[in-house]
């Protein structure tokens, strides 16, 4: 249950007791009649009668009694007791607010006065997460919602308005955006029954007949058609703002600059397939689709088929730029100080040529004049590229229907399915991993015997240092999500050294990282508990693990979409009335983005694209359970051709082999629960684990292996 006082401080109250709590807007205070309450904020608050100074931060918890507010415990606090007190919610308000803007937030109130710029002229702008390239991950300089809104997510769209800010996120991200957001925003949890898209939103708060502003480069073609359409309803107006974005105006001098770091060669060792090879195959299926060039933005794409990799984006291995392929050539539009010599001299033995990143578009009208029939993925290229062919086409009198072909990039399926030498650069990887991890395990484990205290950065920075050891090892794949008891139900979360927590032996603890190495990519989930976990603990983590176990040993029919598997993951929780609220997996690259499509496992149903044999996804089903303890459990897998003793209609059967080799932890198994079939895969898997892994590690790390491996035992009943 959750109040809300009258400058918006959050407060949690304990389920177990019975709890009133009176607001006094004119004196700004809390008055208490209860016994006890959870601070749920790294705000502070100034309580009736209580004037000791003191500053409380996140869960701390206060005692309320003979006449004073004492702190019983504070994960993450810098004070030990004592009465308490704090500075006035209207101090707080103060902080980071315009006074010219009636506490208006300083970034919302320089944002809102270029709306009303002669050339800019809008009532709204949308702020999405990603950059001109539909990354998932970006380059801090196009951080633009993250800077504007305070939430640091991966995922999530900021819509201002002249009265209102409002900020979409899905359910992986709903309590760190609780955490992150300023009072003068609104947070929209998208998937929720009743929440307003952002375009529905529009429509409800805006008079009819405004214009909402976007930049035309951070919104795929087809997303900005939608939103068009949409917001028309009540007779708004896109505007298209192709030369300035909003929010770069505003951050000024303090952006960061673009990256610059050189871009390398991909070694045919890893990528299997040299760049000539490719691209010959991508123009067949030019020649066959009656086009003569495409435009390919998406940077993972472009790594891929030039076998180039970059360090432009953090966790990710590529870089910023534009392709476009015809028959006789390819153009490469790329900031030219990151080439090499040797990128250089790779690129012009495949007949790539150079151009700066700026010039798309002029290329791109170039191509409308010469009636070239253009191949574009609206829903990855963007809208201003899109626009200015099609704009370009009209003054020529030419049909975008005849002169383009909008259809999903071929190279996404090329690049999901992973050839000989990705596919074993993806196993060697994995196997340099497990190392690492048993190292690292070994160590947290002995931490934790010997009472040394650990917090959750800690954690994540020795896992870089046991990782980095590891030959080939480039950079972590993803921030390293190190949560320790109601953290861990932070499906997201990052840790940050100045808020984090301990972690101790009296909750669970989840751990999900993964490594960029030369030859492969990581991804892995594990949860642990270093003392004596609840019942209910137990059953929720064995019912995440048989949902697991359900998923690695299917076997289904080729051309299956992922959402037909999802309630494999799913049908253990649900028996008792539990779910999560992220997808069950994703596809991973070679040595690339961790996160790739066009396939996945996911309830959600609208993804239709088949999984294939080569297919690499991840199998990661989990439950969190708000403000307590979260639980994953997760494994990469390869999608191969299944040994069955049919062939109903005579098509192949797949299932899949396991990447990942690290030990589950047994003593969180309720093994009343588990089925004879699902401790022989246990066991099995631990047999594999110890197999694989024993030889790479020594020491410690041998022996922690060797105790985590061992063949598990079914309770009688």
């Amino acid at each position: 249950m959750f109040l809300y006082p009258p400058d918006q401080t959050r407060i949690k109250l304990d389920k177990t007791r019975a709890f009133q709590i009176s607001f006094s807007p004119e004196m700004e205070t809390i008055r208490l009649s209860s016994s006890l309450l959870t601070l749920s904020t790294t705000r502070t608050l100034q309580f009736l009668g209580f004037t000791a100074p003191s500053r409380i931060k996140t869960n701390t918890i206060l005692r309320y009694g003979s006449g004073h507010i004492s702190i019983v415990r504070s994960l993450s606090s810098d004070t030990t007791g004592g009465t308490v007190s704090a500075r006035p919610s209207s101090e707080l308000k103060k902080k980071n607010k315009n006074p010219d803007g009636e506490g208006e937030d300083v970034k919302l109130h320089a944002l809102r006065e270029t709306f009303l710029r002669p050339a800019v002229g809008i009532d709204a702008y949308i702020i999405p997460s990603e950059d001109a390239h539909q990354s998932e991950f970006i380059a801090e300089c196009f951080m633009r919602r993250a800077y504007v809104s305070g939430f640091t997510g991966s995922a999530g769209t900021a819509v201002v308005t002249k009265k209102n800010a409002s900020l979409w996120t899905d359910g992986r991200y709903f309590l760190q955006a609780e955490k992150q957001l300023g009072n003068d925003w609104q947070l929209m949890r998208s998937g929720t029954a009743g929440v307003p898209t952002t375009a529905e939103w529009l429509n409800q708060v805006l008079d009819p007949g405004c214009r909402v502003g976007i930049d035309p480069f951070l919104f795929t073609s087809d997303a900005a058609e939608e939103l068009k359409n949409v917001i028309s309803q009540k007779n708004h107006e896109l505007v298209y703002l192709y030369d300035n974005n909003l929010v770069d105006e505003i951050w000024k001098e303090s952006q960061p600059k673009p990256p610059s770091e050189p871009i390398r060669v991909h070694p045919i060792e890893y990528a299997g397939v040299d760049v000539s090879s490719k691209l010959s195959s991508l123009r067949i299926e030019l020649a066959n689709a009656g086009c003569t060039a495409i435009v390919i933005s998406m940077l993972d794409e472009i790594a891929w088929l030039l076998n180039l990799r970059g360090n432009d984006i953090p966790n990710s291995p590529v870089f910023y730029a534009y392709l476009i392929v015809n028959y006789n050539g390819a153009k490469l539009f790329i900031d030219t100080s990151k080439v090499t010599p040797e990128v250089m001299l790779h690129l012009k033995s495949a007949g790539v040529k150079l151009q700066p990143y700026e010039s798309i578009i002029s290329e791109i009208e170039s191509l409308s004049v010469k009636g070239e029939k253009l191949w574009m993925d609206k829903s990855s290229v963007n809208s201003a590229i899109v626009n200015s062919f099609k704009s370009t086409s009209e003054k020529n009198h030419l049909d975008m229907q005849v002169s383009a072909l909008c259809r999903v990039s071929p190279i996404a399926m090329s690049k999901a399915i992973k050839n000989h030498a990705e596919f074993v650069g993806m196993c060697n990887s994995h196997l340099r991993d497990a190392a690492a991890l048993a190292y690292f395990w070994a160590w947290l484990e002995d931490q934790m015997h010997n009472g040394i205290k650990i917090t959750e950065v800690d954690v994540a920075d020795r896992l870089l240092e046991f990782r980095s050891k590891q030959s080939g090892f480039l950079e972590t794949s993803f921030d390293t999500i190190s949560g320790y008891g109601a953290n861990g139900a932070i499906i997201h979360y990052r840790p940050y050294p100045e808020s984090c927590s301990i972690v101790d032996d009296k909750n669970l603890f989840l751990l999900d990282s993964g490594a960029q190495y030369v030859d492969g990519t990581t991804d892995i989930t594990r949860t642990v508990h270093f003392g004596e976990p609840t019942k209910r603990q137990k059953e929720c983590f064995t019912r995440v693990l048989q949902g697991h176990i359900a998923l690695d040993m299917a076997v289904f029919p080729e051309n299956t979409p992922g959402f037909v598997l999802d309630i494999l993951a799913r049908s253990s929780l649900w028996k008792i009335g539990l779910d999560y609220r992220h997808g069950t997996g994703h596809g991973v690259g070679a040595a690339l983005n961790v996160h790739e499509g066009p396939h996945s496992i996911s309830f959600r149903f609208g993804n239709m694209t088949p999984l294939q044999e080569g297919m690499i996804v991840s199998n990661e089903p989990g439950y969190y359970e708000d403000h307590s303890f979260g639980i994953r459990i997760e494994n990469l897998v390869y999608i191969k051709e299944a040994n069955t003793p049919n062939r109903y209609g005579g098509i192949k059967y797949l299932g899949f082999e396991k990447l990942t080799f690290v030990p589950i932890q047994a003593k969180l198994i309720d093994l009343s629960l588990l089925s004879n079939t699902e401790i022989s895969w246990l066991d099995d898997y631990h047999s594999q684990v110890w197999e694989k892994v024993s030889p790479l590690v020594d020491g410690l790390a041998i022996q922690w292996l060797w105790n985590n491996t061992r063949p598990l035992t079914k309770h009688s009943s």
